[in-house]
């Protein structure tokens, strides 16, 4: 009798544990590659490498950001794409308090670079420059999760404060790829 009640206690264990884990959340697909389990989000260039290979992938982007009845532009703007990684990750919920999407002023973002973990992806991050309808395009993309970046400033000239736009998108499948900052 000890046995059976054992076994269903085991049974009844392992069928909680099977029902937690399909409530795990997903997080979208890993980038492709190796990637290095450095616990701390420490910089490994290793991490980055999936991203400099060949693909078919592109993201198009626009700029419709507003706050209120203000309209903010990235005309003549830097667009960074920056591949997901450990560090890149953690490095993006310090300096924009989320590793999904952010609009924080500008000054706020920089005021925080201290804090982000230490490392240099310059030779990773993908550049381009946003058009004078506030448009943008990365192509030539490998599956993967990355982090788009530009500042906005008002389309008035006005003096309210740029802000930092970001926001984690996800190539896959040789597709285009559409995105609003």
């Amino acid at each position: 009798m000890l046995g059976l009640m054992l076994r269903i206690r085991l049974l009844a264990a392992a069928t909680l544990l099977t029902l937690a884990a399909g409530c795990a959340p997903n997080l979208g697909p890993p980038a492709p590659g190796r990637i290095s389990p450095v616990a701390d989000g420490a910089f490994s260039a290793a991490d980055f490498a999936w991203s400099q290979a060949p693909g078919r992938n592109t993201i198009t982007g626009r700029l419709a950001y507003h706050q209120g009845p203000m309209r903010f532009t990235c005309a003549g703007a830097s667009v960074i794409l920056t591949p997901e990684t450990p560090w890149s990750r953690r490095r993006m919920a310090i300096l924009y308090g989320s590793a999904d999407r952010a609009a924080l002023p500008t000054d706020a973002v920089r005021a925080r670079t201290a804090q982000a973990p230490p490392g240099d992806s310059s030779a990773f991050i993908k550049r381009t420059t946003c058009d004078p309808a506030d448009r943008f395009s990365f192509s030539g993309l490998p599956n993967g999760a990355w982090f788009v970046i530009t500042i906005a400033r008002p389309a008035d000239g006005g003096k309210a404060a740029s802000v930092a736009l970001m926001r984690r998108v996800v190539t896959r499948g040789g597709r285009a790829t559409t995105l609003e900052l």
